[in-house]
């Protein structure tokens, strides 16, 4: 169950937006807007009727009575790009009184009836601190369904005024971490999928891929990271990284220290636009979190010829000059030679077969296996598929592992062999390039990657054991289907063998369900069989003068 917390300073525009049925005016089509939750007075008001945008206002000027009636204002900063100024020179100050978090959960979750939504919302609302089982004053609320995502997601609003019914402001301090927090209590008490506390990837504005769509390409920051994981792969240094990236049509743009031009502390990244346009700039930690430069530093060795030839790589990129210092090593290898391709593939294979012992909670290693074998098959997505197809799709699918929450709470990877050299293979390759030395490389990395899924699986990380194994097994088994057979020396079989026959025999299973809760106490069925309520209102409102 994901939270999405907003504040906002117009509870009335909140919930004419949270009843609306006008497909016009919302960016969902919402069906029978209706209460699951609330305060008291608001449940004993409305109940669980279908809600117009009369009973919008009515519930809106209740919740914000508090605020109007002691006159107390709750500011934030504007967070905004942009965002004007105030005398302090910081930006301004604007109301923020109406604090509002969506909870949503995934398509293909069990079906949360409007009960469970209730007791959900009350109990998240609890531990949120704004009910009087805090021990303070309660803040008035109130939570909304009204249907499904356009994505099929299960969710309702949660709209809340920030002042409580004594006057006093209620603390939002690190409510989005406490939200989290409590929707992984929520999950294991409602019998709901648990998201992962160790992995997380970086989400994008709707209105990116809303505009991607329209204009019939993928998301900038989709192919971004990409070629910047597979240019990150190959490279064995930071110089490497810059060089590679550039040859893969990346604009890379250093960040420097504070009054330096010789300390990059980060960087950006854009696709080269068309003529006319402007380049799309995203910092590479923003793009996933395992590519901001601190954590690629640490597969780079650190000396000072290489922060000087890293730091001239970043000025030439920043003026769209020449590669500084071009190395020898950089130059196509001898695409024939089968030892090379040998040696490459038998690291591949040490890493599946390490990842046989490895133990479950070293997130840092898995991240790190993950993100190599992530890196290599972007790179061979580059050089192979003209439109993103399963390289990709299996690309991107393994990079949600390499992406930990905070890697502070981590040790130290284990030394394990690097791929950087298949990558470099793959980049220097051409477009249509299928061998058996292809194939072989292929076997290993799908060894790596069942490894990956029969971890999560074992972790009962199950959302992420199903998208992978769907990649796999679907998409990845297909494009293996297509490949020739692979050399001898690197199966290990008396007899060459197609690589689907190898494939298949990588069997994914079913990942296990979670657990459904206990049945809840109670009969399902009604004492009284009645007709289905449709909301007559024959109660006044929250003030006398809103009544019917």
């Amino acid at each position: 169950m994901m939270p999405n917390v907003t504040r906002g300073g117009r509870m009335q525009g909140l919930l004419s937006y949270l009843v609306s049925v006008d497909p016009a005016k919302t960016s969902n089509v919402h069906h029978d807007p209706h209460l699951v939750a609330g305060d008291a007075a608001v449940m004993a008001w409305f109940d669980d009727g279908i809600l117009d945008q009369d009973d919008a206002s009515r519930i809106a000027a209740y919740l914000d009575e508090p605020h109007r009636k002691f006159g107390v204002e709750v500011m934030r900063r504007d967070d905004r790009k942009d965002a004007p100024l105030g005398l302090d020179g910081k930006p301004q100050l604007v109301k923020a009184d109406v604090w509002h978090c969506s909870l949503s959960v995934a398509v293909g979750e069990r079906n949360i009836t409007d009960q469970e939504w209730g007791d959900i919302a009350n109990d998240f609302v609890d531990a949120m601190g704004f009910s009087e089982a805090s021990g303070k004053a309660q803040c008035r609320w109130a939570a909304v369904d009204h249907g499904a995502s356009a994505g099929g997601n299960q969710h309702i609003h949660i709209a809340l005024s920030l002042v409580r019914e004594d006057g006093t402001k209620a603390s939002v301090h690190n409510d989005r971490s406490r939200a989290q927090d409590t929707c992984r209590a929520l999950e294991k008490k409602y019998g709901l999928e648990e998201l992962s506390t160790v992995h997380a990837s970086r989400g994008y504005d709707p209105a990116e891929k809303q505009t991607a769509i329209r204009q019939g390409r993928e998301m900038h920051r989709t192919s971004l990271e990409r070629k910047v994981r597979a240019a990150s792969t190959a490279a064995s240094t930071e110089a490497e990284f810059v060089r590679q990236g550039r040859d893969l049509g990346l604009l890379m743009r250093p960040r420097y220290a504070k009054n330096t031009t010789d300390v990059v502390v980060g960087y950006s990244v854009a696709e080269r636009p068309a003529k006319g346009e402007r380049p799309v700039w995203f910092g590479g930690g923003k793009i996933a979190r395992d590519l901001g430069l601190g954590q690629l530093r640490t597969k780079w060795p650190d000396t000072a010829q290489g922060s000087m030839d890293a730091v001239a790589e970043w000025n030439a990129a920043a003026r769209n000059r020449r590669q500084a210092k071009p190395q020898a090593r950089y130059t196509k290898p001898q695409l024939t030679d089968a030892q090379l391709w040998d040696q490459y593939t038998a690291q591949a294979q040490e890493i599946a077969d390490r990842l046989r012992s490895l133990p479950l909670n070293d997130h840092a290693s898995w991240a790190r296996a993950a993100r190599e074998t992530s890196g290599v098959f972007a790179a061979w997505s580059e050089k192979l598929e003209s439109t993103p197809g399963p390289l990709a799709s299996t690309a991107a699918e393994l990079a949600k592992t390499a992406q930990l929450r905070d890697y502070r709470r981590h040790e130290k990877p284990v030394p394990m062999p690097s791929l950087a050299g298949s990558t470099m293979l793959l980049l220097a390759a051409g477009s249509k390039s299928k061998t058996a030395a292809h194939t072989a490389l292929l076997i290993q990395l799908m060894r790596t990657s069942k490894a990956i899924f029969e971890m999560h699986n074992q972790s009962q990380r199950y959302r992420h054991a199903r998208n992978l194994r769907t990649v796999l097994a679907n998409d990845l088994h297909s494009f293996g289907q297509q490949m020739p057979r692979p050399v001898q020396a690197i199966s290990k079989a008396s007899e060459p063998e197609h690589a689907s026959s190898r494939l298949a025999r990588l069997n994914f299973p079913a990942p296990a369900s979670t657990q459904l809760p206990a049945p809840r106490t109670g009969s399902v069925v009604p004492s009284k069989t009645e007709p289905t309520r449709i909301y007559q209102p024959t109660k006044p409102g929250p003030q006398q003068e809103h009544g019917r």
